[in-house]
C-alpha cells in the first residue's frame, strides 16, 4: 500500500501553485494524496509570512499536530515556505515544535525529495534553509488540481523592496524563466485541455530585468497569446511603476488575453505611496488607468489596498476612498497594515491606532462592496461567456467565471466542467451571478 501525503497551504495563488509542485515531488516518490490529515504518512505545511494572521494560523495548526505525532511517531511533519525562510523563524519553530521532522525554505522546496529520504535514512530532524537564490529548477512536474485553470510561473522573487513587504527577504531577488520554457509549458497545458492560463510573478511587468533574456513581458505575452487553441490568458501581479503601454497594445491585439488587470494601488495618497516605496504617484496610477481604458474601454481593474499604514492621516485615507470611486474597481482585496519584522515600515513612527484601522477598513470594505454590487447589477439581462470550473454540490449548481472574474452559477443536465458556456444572467447577488445556458441560436437550455 502506498504512503499518503497531505499538504496544508497558506497565502497567495503563487503558494497554491508551489504546493502543486510539492505534490508533484511527492507523487514522483510514490506517495498518494489523502483527503484526511489523520491518514497521512507525511504532512507538509507550505507557509506564508506576508501577514501576521497567516503566520499565526500556521503556528496554531502545526501545534495541533503534537498529539497526532505522539500517537504515530512514524508520521513525518515537514514545514517549508516563506515562514521558515524568515530570519530567526526557524529557531522559533525548532524550540516551539520539537516534533517537526523537516524544515525547508522558500528558496529550496525542490530539495524536498532529498530531505525526506535523508530523514528516513538518518532518523533525525533535517533542516535545510538555502540563504541565497539558486538556479531555477525546470524538471518538476506539478500535480495540477485546479482544472480547467492552470498557473505558470514566469518569475520568482522581487526587487522592489516596498517598505511594508517581507517578500524580497524570503523569496530572494527576481529571477526570470527562459521564454522558451514558459511557452513550451503553456503549449503543453493547452494541448492537455486547460482553458485558462494565469502567468504568475511578484511583478510580471519586470520579466527579463535580471538579464536572463532580452524578451520583454509584452513580447512574452504576444508569444503565448499566439499559441493556437481556445483558451483564456491572465497575468498577475502587475506593478504600477512598470505597467507600460506596450502591454496594453498586446492585450488589444489578442482577444485571448482577459480584459482584466490586477494592478495593486495600495494607497490613494502620494505621500503614503512614497513612504511605502512604491515609486509611483496617485497621478501616475490614474494616468495608467486612463491609458488602459482609452485603448480597451471594456477593460476592468482589480487591486490591493492597505489601510492604517504608519503615518496615514484621515486625509490620506479619504484620498484612497476617492481613488477607489474614480477608478471604479471591479473588486479589491483590502487589508489592515500588518507590521513584519525586518521591513523598514516596522520601524516607522506614527503608528495608526488599532481602533482607527478597524474603522477605516470597515468603511473601505463597504465602499468596495457597493461598487461591486452595482457592477453585478449591470449584468442582468446580458449574455456572457463563462468558463465552467466546478460543481457546487451544496447549491446543486455548476459554477464558473467570466473573463472579468465574476462567478456565475447555473443548472445543467450534463457535466459542463472545462467548457465555455453562454450564460443569460437572470439574477445578481452581490459578487455572484445566476443564469441560464443559451445555445448558439440564443435559445435557452
Amino acid at each position: 500500500m502506498s504512503e499518503k501525503y497531505f499538504i496544508v497551504t497558506y497565502g497567495c495563488q503563487m503558494n497554491v501553485h508551489e504546493s502543486e509542485k510539492i505534490a508533484g515531488i511527492l507523487r514522483r516518490m510514490g506517495y498518494e494524496e489523502t483527503p484526511n490529515m489523520e491518514t497521512a504518512d507525511i504532512i507538509v505545511f507550505n507557509t506564508c509570512c506576508i501577514r501576521e494572521n497567516a503566520e499565526n494560523h500556521a503556528f496554531g495548526n502545526i501545534g495541533a499536530l503534537k498529539k497526532m505525532k505522539k500517537q504515530n511517531p512514524a508520521l513525518i511533519i515537514a514545514v517549508g515556505g516563506c515562514m521558515t525562510q524568515e530570519q530567526g523563524k526557524t529557531e522559533v519553530l525548532k524550540k516551539k515544535f520539537p516534533f517537526i521532522d523537516i524544515m525547508f525554505g522558500a528558496l529550496n522546496f525542490e530539495d524536498l525529495e532529498f530531505l525526506i529520504l535523508r530523514k528516513k535514512r538518518e532518523k533525525k530532524r533535517v533542516i535545510a534553509i538555502r540563504e541565497t537564490e539558486g538556479e531555477i529548477v525546470e524538471n518538476i512536474e506539478p500535480y495540477r488540481t485546479s482544472y480547467p485553470n492552470a498557473w505558470v510561473n514566469i518569475t520568482y522573487g522581487c526587487n522592489n523592496f516596498c517598505t511594508y513587504c517581507i517578500v524580497p527577504y524570503v523569496r530572494g531577488r527576481e529571477r526570470s524563466r527562459k521564454p522558451e520554457n514558459i511557452v513550451a509549458e503553456v503549449e503543453k497545458l493547452v494541448a492537455e485541455g486547460y482553458k485558462e492560463i494565469t502567468l504568475l510573478g511578484q511583478n510580471v511587468n519586470s520579466y527579463g530585468s535580471d538579464g536572463s533574456t532580452e524578451v520583454t513581458f509584452a513580447q512574452l505575452l504576444d508569444k503565448i497569446a499566439s499559441i493556437e487553441g481556445k483558451f483564456r490568458l491572465r497575468f498577475m501581479t502587475s506593478h504600477p511603476k512598470d505597467f507600460t503601454e506596450d502591454v496594453v497594445a498586446v492585450m488589444e491585439k489578442h482577444r485571448k488575453i482577459c480584459r482584466l488587470v490586477h494592478l495593486p494601488v495600495q494607497s490613494g495618497s502620494s505621500k503614503i505611496l512614497k513612504e511605502m516605496n512604491r515609486r509611483y504617484t496617485r497621478e501616475k496610477y490614474l494616468e495608467e488607468i486612463r491609458t488602459l481604458k482609452t485603448r480597451l474601454p471594456e477593460a476592468e481593474v482589480t487591486t490591493d489596498i492597505i489601510v492604517g499604514f504608519p503615518g496615514e492621516t484621515e486625509e490620506d485615507y479619504l484620498q484612497t476612498e476617492s481613488l477607489v470611486r474614480e477608478v471604479d474597481f471591479a473588486s479589491a482585496f483590502t487589508f489592515v497594515y500588518s507590521p513584519r519584522k525586518g521591513t523598514k515600515a516596522a520601524e516607522m513612527p506614527n503608528a495608526v491606532p488599532e481602533s482607527v484601522q478597524k474603522d477605516r477598513i470597515m468603511r473601505l470594505v463597504e465602499l468596495v462592496n457597493s461598487l461591486t454590487r452595482a457592477k453585478s447589477e449591470k449584468y442582468l439581462g446580458k449574455t456572457v461567456e463563462i468558463l465552467c470550473e466546478d460543481y457546487d454540490s451544496k447549491k446543486g449548481l455548476y459554477m464558473g467565471r467570466d473573463e472579468f472574474g465574476r462567478m456565475g452559477y447555473f443548472t445543467s443536465e450534463e457535466n459542463r466542467i472545462g467548457q465555455f458556456v453562454s450564460l443569460k444572467i437572470t439574477k445578481a447577488n452581490g459578487i455572484s451571478l445566476f443564469g441560464e445556458i443559451e445555445n448558439t441560436h440564443g435559445e435557452r437550455k
